[in-house]
């Protein structure tokens, strides 16, 4: 895309691209390219963009990131924001791999009061809790690349997004597994990326899910909801 006072800034990565300059281009070339206005961005994967560009400039300021843009499409806010947490999350997914194993966590679970069955089965059972991430990831993955319920990334239908609650219920027992039984890599991965509690907010603010079910005192003032769950 060719920017008005300026030489052609190309925003995307060589097709064959090493993942060592990859990760050279996120920490320091993104750091140098100019934000794009929403309204200047004429891709049908603008939405993506913008929110992607809002996270790399602070990953911190979750209201920034949160704040749809004007004539926007608010199912497509919600849908490509999904998307957006479902990548994310494949992050904390390997680093889990580190000491999440089958023979450890035998089930997916958080608290005591709390195991989750598997539904990517024929019929829903227990799994251990690295299955049901993977599981879970990939089903979501599958649902969100849907041409039958996702045909669009510019306009989505509302028995689409409909959809949308049931995947944010079973990502987020990735987040209330992490939090609860590998605390450490948890707050590793939080501190750095701010995603449970980006989707926790996100969740609150479209009423996505039961704020009984959001389990992890990530947000302020839940300080006594760790005692309680």
């Amino acid at each position: 895309m060719k920017m008005a006072d300026g030489p052609t800034i190309l925003r995307r990565n060589r097709p064959g691209t090493k993942a060592e300059v990859i990760n050279f281009v996120e920490e320091v070339l993104y750091s140098r390219w100019p934000d794009e206005p929403f309204e200047e961005m004429d891709s049908t994967l603008a939405v993506q963009q913008y929110i992607q560009q809002m996270i790399r400039r602070d990953p911190s300021n979750i209201d920034l990131i949160l704040n749809m843009p004007e004539a926007n499409d608010e199912g497509v806010w919600k849908y490509e924001h999904l998307r957006q947490f479902c990548m994310e999350l494949n992050g904390l997914a390997v680093r889990l791999q580190e000491e999440c194993h089958p023979e450890t966590c035998t089930q997916m679970t958080a608290t005591e009061q709390w195991i989750f069955l598997c539904a990517a089965h024929k019929t829903p059972k227990e799994c251990p809790a690295i299955d049901y991430t993977r599981h879970t990831l990939d089903g979501a993955a599958c649902l969100l690349n849907s041409n039958k319920y996702f045909p669009s990334r510019i306009s989505i239908k509302e028995s689409s997004v409909a959809k949308l609650g049931s995947v944010c219920r079973r990502v987020y027992r990735i987040f209330s597994h992490a939090y609860f039984h590998h605390r450490t890599i948890f707050d590793e991965f939080e501190n750095e990326t701010f995603l449970c509690r980006r989707f926790t907010s996100f969740v609150t603010k479209y009423n996505l899910m039961s704020k009984d079910n959001l389990i992890v005192p990530i947000m302020e003032g839940d300080g006594a909801t760790e005692s309680e769950a």
